[in-house]
């Protein structure tokens, strides 16, 4: 039986949601945390199969196979990354950066976003609760749920959404997460990372035929305004398409150019696509 990761925020629940109802069933075990502590984890092999942040499977291509179908992306915004500042990031040079220690993607991108965009260096300190240091006036960096609390608490010049910053930059769709299996278990069970995946697309197929049940899950999990998750949904993408492939490449060959990973690994999945 495969184990396998779950990203505890509510931006998983169109994926999850199939399973969540009952009406898919997935064939292993689904183990729900941060994506920090899931993408350590499976590199550990304590799990086989789990979403993972792009920038932890490009680091770890060479252990981790890219699999096909899902994501979790945005075409333009993200509203679930966000730098919330009161500088725009242009002028953030020399500051001091409260980040998360929630998020590898989230936290490299900010970094591809200030030093190759905008050309200026920073520093970064990992915080506990990067939310009361927004509160005091100073920059933090944000993601998932705490990240849509920042943008509906603090003016919205001084929230930046890092999908959008990425979008003005490259025109290019931004990859936050990839689902990929470790190499060791799909060389020994390959049919049943087929199963997880297929089992995986049943329930997302699930969720988007069905989003006011995702919706009222996500309201029941954290209570926001009536229609803030159908925009949210609609916002986000999670269909690992050409599109999307693209601009994980253009992710990771900036990634690449800063020094943070070795190689720029294919963006291509290395599993059959699910049917």
């Amino acid at each position: 039986m495969l184990r396998s990761g779950r990203i505890i925020y509510t931006n998983d629940l169109p994926i999850y949601a199939g399973f969540d109802a009952g009406a898919v069933r997935y064939p292993g075990a689904l183990v729900a945390d941060v994506p920090a502590n899931l993408n350590a984890m499976l590199i550990e092999g304590r799990l086989d199969l789990s979403p993972i942040s792009a920038f932890h499977w490009a680091k770890h291509a060479d252990q981790l196979a890219l699999l096909p179908e899902l994501c979790i992306g945005a075409r333009r915004e993200v509203w679930s990354v966000v730098c919330v500042s009161r500088k725009p990031l242009a002028e953030l040079d020399g500051a001091t950066i409260a980040v998360t220690t929630e998020s590898a993607s989230g936290r490299n991108l900010l970094r591809v976003l200030l030093e190759r965009r905008y050309g200026i260096r920073t520093t970064f300190v990992e915080s506990a609760d990067p939310f009361a240091v927004a509160a005091n006036g100073e920059p933090a960096l944000l993601i998932g749920d705490r990240a849509i609390d920042a943008q509906q608490t603090f003016a919205p010049a001084h929230v930046h959404d890092l999908g959008l910053e990425w979008n003005d930059w490259t025109q290019s769709d931004m990859v936050f997460a990839v689902w990929a299996v470790r190499r060791d278990t799909l060389a020994r069970h390959a049919d049943e990372v087929d199963d997880a995946m297929r089992a995986l697309v049943a329930s997302q197929r699930w969720g988007s035929d069905h989003m006011d049940d995702v919706v009222a899950s996500a309201q029941a999990t954290h209570a926001r305004n009536a229609g803030y998750y159908a925009a949210y949904y609609d916002t986000l993408n999670y269909t690992f398409d050409a599109r999307a492939r693209a601009g994980l490449r253009r992710f990771v060959e900036e990634l690449h150019a800063l020094g943070a990973i070795a190689t720029v690994p294919s963006v291509e999945p290395e599993v059959l696509v699910v049917h």
